[in-house]
């Protein structure tokens, strides 16, 4: 499993980065805790506490929330230098609440990372991550347009269909053009009804297909025909799934490159989307959470 747009060949972690575009955000549970999160910024989080050093590609307020967010990216030892401010616009946030177990999300708009703005020097990237909600608002879509013209690079498409952020066709088109692309089960499902994971990677040309399926684990897809499946341990516990599929995401990227066999990466993202769900929101700031899967990476 390579990274590079299809060349053909292995790269490891102290040799390549990954760019990572989209929302940066508080999670507001009802208990009144609030959490940094945001898919791309928990993808970031994640890949900076394995070892990477990606580039976040977003906007914040000048507000507390955006001070906040910036205090915390310097003490997680973060490249900040594509973390824009918005003097209008605030810091994003999202009301969390539980429903049946699950997750229900309400996106505040307009945030700052609405309006990202392309950077004057595009970075050089390996690997260009971004989600399907980040493209919710035209300021910050032509910005992922622009890089995605700018940057030479893999992309990796994480689907978030968040209601009402979300068109069926405007999401279909958007993932062509895409290498890689997570969603679930449900998500499948909306997109294309009835299809098959299988059609549904041939129909957008992807080299592969991660799809999460909760506590039946996750399978993976490649476009030579293999398929890699995965199942987390009887005895997980857990907390809240929020960010699960982020740790997934994560894990996944690190292994592309990284240049890990796909059931290796697999099977990490697994293990790692397991102790993530036996915590209260998607990241953790504790090092000493990461050190054994970073060893084991």
């Amino acid at each position: 499993m390579t990274a590079g747009g299809g060349s053909g060949q292995a790269c490891t972690g102290a040799h390549t980065q990954a760019c990572i575009f989209g929302e940066v955000l508080f999670d507001h549970f009802p208990d009144g805790r609030r959490v940094l999160g945001g898919a791309p910024f928990n993808v970031a989080w994640h890949l900076r506490a394995f070892g990477e050093d990606p580039r976040l590609l977003s906007r914040v307020g000048e507000d507390d929330d955006g001070a906040a967010v910036r205090s915390h990216m310097q003490d997680w030892g973060m490249d900040m230098q594509d973390l824009q401010s918005d003097p209008q616009l605030p810091t994003g946030r999202v009301q969390v609440s539980i429903e049946d177990g699950e997750p229900a999300y309400d996106i505040v708009r307009p945030a700052a990372w609405d309006a990202i703005a392309a950077p004057a020097d595009p970075p050089r990237c390996t690997l260009l991550y971004h989600g399907s909600l980040a493209l919710r608002s035209e300021p910050s879509r032509q910005t992922w347009q622009a890089l995605r013209q700018a940057v030479p690079a893999l992309v990796f498409v994480d689907v978030n269909l968040r209601p009402p952020w979300w068109e069926r066709e405007r999401v279909l088109q958007d993932l062509r053009g895409a290498h890689w692309v997570k969603l679930n089960g449900d998500e499948l499902e909306r997109l294309a009804p009835g299809a098959t994971a299988e059609a549904f990677m041939a129909s957008l040309g992807l080299q592969g297909l991660l799809l999460t399926e909760g506590a039946r684990g996750a399978r993976l897809l490649t476009s030579e025909g293999a398929e890699y499946a995965t199942r987390p341990r009887g005895d997980v516990e857990v907390v809240d799934t929020v960010g699960a599929g982020d740790a997934v995401a994560a894990v996944l990227i690190l292994g592309l490159l990284r240049g890990w066999p796909p059931q290796s990466a697999l099977d990490h993202a697994q293990a790692f989307a397991s102790a993530i769900v036996g915590r209260r929101g998607a990241t953790v700031r504790d090092p000493a959470f990461y050190a054994p899967f970073a060893a084991r990476f």
